[in-house]
């Protein structure tokens, strides 16, 4: 976290693009404070230099002003980018630099659409996880989770204890259904995020799951030389269940690398990008940091897929086997962008190509992978928002721990923590012009 974060409070730090937006800036502590008889300059920078507007550099000096124990400027912050303001206190022929401020403006179409941080690719104690669910739960919270899914292997009711484990208590944290599913006879594993009904249920009896698998394969026509028909029949049969439970279909980790092969085959994954039946694609996943090979290869393969004209929707998961084992956990999350965490938003924003991958591995600067406007402004509130987003949900995540070991107190603290982020956010972001 930068210094100038637990100095200051400046607000709003995501503006409208093209626009003038007032920013306010409040020293928090005394050795920062505003005092009498000084003078304090801002000079403003637009990070991009897209400047046809704001008049950059010749008026780089926005006018400030003083209001009590705050300063207030306004700006015309240009295009889609970063803004750097500079402020300085200035006695007789002394400057003094105070801090560095950065804002970023961005396009109409992400006025109003906020980041979400979430995880929906991990395992509990129920298959080859180490911890009962509600502990997932209260992790994922504590390391600034917003939303996640608990989906172990073939199996749907975990994600439900740990939902119901939470059951009555204020919790910030959204919760989803979900499940890794496993097709018989199909190497392709595909998620289940947010489905209301399971779709490993659905292969049993596994002679009726055949059947219809069958069934399908015979209309599908010619498949490429390769191409096993019954598998990719499968995984179009699977997604197809998925999208039916109103759940978010995901092809997990095509290169990974068992048995001294990738699994599924390369033809079949090349057919699947090809006729992309899946909702989204699990672009950046649980791999350990010896097996970067196979994260490195499905990020290439999304840009030689976005080459071809493919609109591919994308997430990151950590695809974590434990929370506490010093691996996989938070090193690799989605950020979405939506109107709110509730799992409609976050769907159709997902689907509709509003999100990033990211990558935050131990003792490395994070990194986001998509869309390039979307790339840029992650790397943004990587820096500038999340630090302050995960410094509140620490608490929430230990208080949830507690109140699923039993802690009959913990479920008050977190009704008294509940809408710090949200606060945070209506802060940091300003409303779209008009509201």
């Amino acid at each position: 976290m930068r210094p100038e974060h637990r100095t200051f409070s400046v607000h709003p730090v995501v503006v409208p693009g093209d626009a003038e937006t007032e920013i306010t800036i409040r020293p928090l502590f005394g050795h920062v404070a505003l005092k009498d008889g000084v003078d304090y300059e801002v000079t403003y920078y637009p990070c991009e230099e897209f400047s046809q507007r704001s008049g950059w550099p010749d008026r780089s000096k926005p006018s400030v002003r003083r209001v009590g124990d705050k300063l207030m400027l306004r700006q015309y912050f240009e295009a889609e980018q970063e803004h750097v303001l500079v402020l300085e206190a200035v006695q007789g022929g002394n400057r003094r630099r105070l801090g560095e401020f950065r804002i970023y403006s961005v396009g109409p179409d992400l006025v109003g659409r906020l980041p979400w941080k979430g995880d929906v690719h991990m395992h509990s104690s129920y298959s080859d996880g180490r911890e009962a669910p509600a502990y997932v739960a209260a992790a994922c919270r504590s390391i600034g989770l917003d939303f996640m899914a608990l989906t172990d292997h073939g199996q749907y009711e975990p994600s439900l204890e740990a939902i119901r484990a939470y059951e009555g208590a204020q919790c910030d944290l959204r919760m989803y259904p979900g499940e890794e599913v496993h097709p018989p006879g199909n190497p392709v594993h595909m998620v289940n995020f947010g489905g209301k009904a399971s779709v490993n249920a659905l292969f049993h009896p596994e002679d009726a799951y055949r059947a219809k698998v069958n069934e399908l394969a015979e209309r599908l026509g010619e498949v490429p030389a390769g191409v096993d028909r019954f598998q990719y029949a499968s995984t179009v049969w699977s997604l197809d269940r998925i999208r039916e439970a109103d759940g978010l279909g995901i092809f997990c980790h095509p290169y990974w690398f068992t048995s001294n092969r990738y699994t599924p085959s390369g033809a079949l994954t090349s057919y699947v990008f090809e006729k992309q039946p899946y909702d989204a694609y699990e672009l950046i996943g649980g791999y350990h940091l010896y097996e970067v090979a196979s994260n490195t290869l499905q990020v290439a393969r999304y840009h030689e897929e976005r080459v071809h004209g493919r609109r591919i929707p994308i997430v990151g998961v950590s695809d974590a086997h434990g929370c506490e084992r010093g691996e996989l956990f938070g090193w690799y999350y989605t950020v979405a962008f939506a109107p709110s965490c509730e799992f409609a938003d976050l769907k159709s924003s997902i689907k509709g190509l509003w999100s990033v991958a990211v990558e935050a591995l131990p003792n490395q600067e994070p990194r986001a992978y998509g869309p390039f406007r979307l790339v840029k402004y992650a790397l943004f509130l990587m820096r500038e928002v999340f630090p302050l987003h995960d410094e509140l949900c620490v608490e929430e995540g230990r208080l949830m721990r507690q109140h699923a070991a039993g802690d009959q107190h913990a479920a008050r603290g977190l009704a008294d923590l509940s809408g710090r982020v949200a606060a945070l956010y209506g802060r940091l972001f300003a409303p779209p012009r008009g509201a």
